[in-house]
């Protein structure tokens, strides 16, 4: 392998240069407390950290930080710890989807500015591995990704409790009045026990178990426990790892290649994942030029199984699956259905990295004869309701209810949800389909994750538990039940769902990716000519800004200005 020389590093154009500004350069590290030796010839690796007092999955990212330095000072580079937005999910409203593409140009965009060869991408909560990927790949410099690690498993009253899956039933039994308040609040105590992204097979583990199939991880980081002592030692040689990928001018453009997109498509499925990763997967191959839409999950979503028995799917917890084998026993179990050629950023291919992996816990990681599920987790749904598509997990879903028809109850937008879905003259029953419109990419803006609408409390109180709801908004990869997602277009734009009134009729059959409004071509007509646009919700700064130019969640949710096209020139000097 042809290695780089010390002058062809991009860092020399700022440290070696015999110009005035490469002097100003050389005073500023001087500043900083470093003399040459310590940066001269070296690769400088910045460490983008998503640390925050306000996101506690990533709360031991200040001493994870130190451990990849340690690593990078050892293979003979330079560190730079670098700050970058941290989203974190459980407190930014109304999204953290409204931010993602803001932390993804500001990756982008710090990685242009400065002195930088190659850098480690610090995430992990929901937003922050899609992002951080994706900035990275805008700029396509050697890059690795430490993902943060899930949190231990929650324990109450002797039995796990799982991140908003079980606190969510948890929740319900209390609206319901089977649990008292002081039982929900020492439920509360007992859900997050330590740092670390949710433990359940949500948008957090789903995104960074499919940035270690996409290659961007060393082998078998993903499911790694954060406070485990194997979670500090893999930071520290993810440090040592990107400073030969400098060396070896290892770019995201080489590993994230279509083939690896369709293996991460697969894993998805048997994963049982998120539907977010969806618009996450979509928006990241289109950063790599890759022209992904949502025809290309169905063929996935037949051929593979759900294979990992995890909350919400299925009965486990992260910290079960990562003693099962993670995701190197989950790909060894699926060696039929992956290209395992494609390059990874441990300089192996998939197949290598994957060689000597096992399954220790075969309930957990089932094989693709004996599976969770007989089909994959996620379905494709089309029809007049939802003409560019929306989407259902399917295997989090009532199978008895994947079949329905039913009266709709629409809400106009989530403050009349939220004000009227607890009266208990609400006209509803249990085959009511609730619909939730305004809550798209445009419509708040942002898409928050407010699909899996509350069931009203009388219904709760005669024990209903499930019921279809259908919205353009996203629902935490963590939740259940029999929920569409995504509806496409979305209603802000004119989309059928804008039409739908109470009262309406909705068919829903999955086995036929069908979703259908039962209205005539003529009446859709009718009301479309008395629809009115509405206003941008927000009138300034970055809120008015996603409004104007985010595409729709078949698209990935992205800006089209950030898609390739002219590449962007280095920075003058």
């Amino acid at each position: 392998m042809t290695r780089r020389q010390p002058n062809e590093l991009r860092s020399a154009r700022w440290y070696a240069a015999p110009t005035r500004m490469g002097s100003v350069h050389r005073q500023r590290a001087a500043q900083a407390g470093h003399p040459r030796q310590d940066y001269e010839g070296k690769p400088v690796i910045g460490i983008f950290s998503t640390w925050s007092d306000l996101n506690p999955c990533h709360g031991h990212f200040r001493e994870r930080a130190q451990h990849v330095k340690e690593g990078v000072w050892q293979a003979g580079g330079f560190p730079v710890e670098v700050p970058v937005m941290s989203l974190g999910e459980p407190y930014i409203k109304p999204s953290a989807l409204l931010y993602r593409n803001m932390l993804a140009m500001e990756v982008e965009e710090m990685l242009r500015a400065h002195p930088i060869d190659g850098v480690v991408l610090m995430g992990g909560c929901d937003k922050t591995t899609p992002a951080l990927l994706m900035g990275a790949m805008s700029m396509d410099l050697p890059a690795i990704f430490v993902p943060s690690g899930p949190m231990l498993s929650g324990r109450w009253r002797g039995q796990p409790l799982g991140s908003g899956t079980d606190t969510s039933k948890l929740f319900m039994e209390y609206k319901a009045g089977q649990l008292s308040h002081a039982d929900f609040v020492e439920s509360e105590l007992a859900s997050s026990r330590s740092p670390g992204h949710c433990m359940t097979m949500g948008t957090a583990a789903t995104m960074t178990s499919l940035a270690e199939v996409l290659g961007m991880t060393l082998p078998g980081a993903a499911a790694i426990p954060a406070p485990d002592s194997r979670h500090a030692q893999m930071a520290s040689l993810s440090g040592r790892r990107i400073v030969d990928m400098v060396w070896e001018d290892l770019r995201p453009s080489a590993i994230l290649t279509r083939k690896a997109f369709d293996n991460a498509l697969a894993v998805l499925m048997a994963l049982g994942g998120s539907t977010n990763a969806m618009i996450h997967l979509i928006a990241m191959a289109r950063r790599a030029g890759i022209p992904l839409s949502l025809s290309d999950f169905e063929p996935f979503a037949d051929r593979v199984p759900v294979l990992v028995n995890l909350k919400p799917s299925g009965d486990y917890l992260m910290e079960d699956f990562f003693e099962a084998g993670g995701v190197r026993g989950l790909l060894s179990m699926m060696r039929d259905v992956l290209d395992l050629s494609v390059p990874t950023v441990s300089g192996m291919t998939l197949g290598q990295a994957i060689d000597g992996a096992q399954v220790y816990h075969p309930d957990v990681i089932r094989p693709m004869d004996q599976p969770v599920k007989d089909k994959g987790g996620l379905v494709i749904l089309r029809g007049n309701l939802a003409p560019d598509g929306c989407v259902i997990k399917r295997s989090a879903a009532d199978p008895a209810r994947l079949k329905h028809r039913g009266r709709a109850l629409v809400f106009q937008n989530y403050d009349d949800m939220t004000a009227r879905i607890d009266d208990p003259t609400l006209d509803v029953d249990a085959d009511t389909v609730l619909v939730l419109r305004s809550a798209g990419p445009r419509g708040v803006p942002g898409m928050p994750e407010w699909g899996m609408l509350p069931i009203p409390q009388k219904l709760l109180q005669q024990g209903v538990r499930d019921m279809l709801r259908i919205s353009d908004a996203r629902m935490s990869g963590t939740h259940f039940g029999t929920v569409v997602l995504h509806v496409t277009p979305e209603s802000a734009v004119g989309g059928p769902l804008a039409l739908v009134e109470d009262g309406d009729f909705i068919e829903l059959d999955v086995d036929a990716q069908r979703i259908h409004l039962d209205v005539s071509d003529e009446e859709l007509t009718r009301r479309r000519a008395a629809w009115v646009m509405p206003e941008p919700p927000i009138q300034r700064g970055w809120g008015r800004l996603f409004h104007d130019h985010v595409s729709q969640a078949s698209e990935g949710c992205d800006f089209p200005f950030l898609l390739p096209g002219a590449p962007t020139r280095e920075p003058q000097l």
